[in-house]
């Protein structure tokens, strides 16, 4: 009966082993979009150069809509700007741009997607003139 159970066992998980594996969190252009593009995000840390700034965004929904609508809503309040997807060197890219008011044009950018989950967006731009380094997290409402 040891046998059995042991050889039962063995095979389970060669079977397991043998899976290929689903990764759901892959960063693609792609998934990137068709994340960010499902229900409302919130800023949840946004770190310019060198200090936090997350406040500046306290409240605000954002909404990733087709058409590369970004819109950010927080009471009566609403902000309107671009967003899209691509890849510049194999590394996939979330763009966003708004042309107004200030603390949203500090987050127009070319942000390098860091990571991707179903719930968060952690993005990366590292400035070509001055050489600091911007960090901004989305996580999902």
């Amino acid at each position: 009966m040891k046998k059995i159970i042991l050889l039962l066992a063995i095979a389970a998980m060669a079977a397991i082993s043998s899976c290929t594996k689903d990764d759901n969190n892959s960063i693609t252009a792609g998934n990137v979009s068709s994340t960010v593009s499902s229900g409302t995000w919130r800023v949840t840390y946004y770190w310019d150069t060198d200090h936090v700034e997350t406040s500046n965004f306290s409240g605000y929904s954002f909404t990733f809509a087709g058409g590369s609508v970004l819109t950010a809503v927080s009471g009566g309040s609403t902000v309107t700007g671009t967003w899209q997807t691509g890849t510049d060197n194999s590394t996939v890219k979330l763009i966003i741009s708004f042309a107004s008011p200030a603390n949203f044009t500090e987050i127009s950018e070319d942000w390098h997607v860091l990571e991707r989950t179903a719930t968060k967006i952690r993005l990366q731009h590292v400035s070509g003139g001055s050489g600091g380094t911007d960090y901004l997290t989305f996580e999902k409402n």
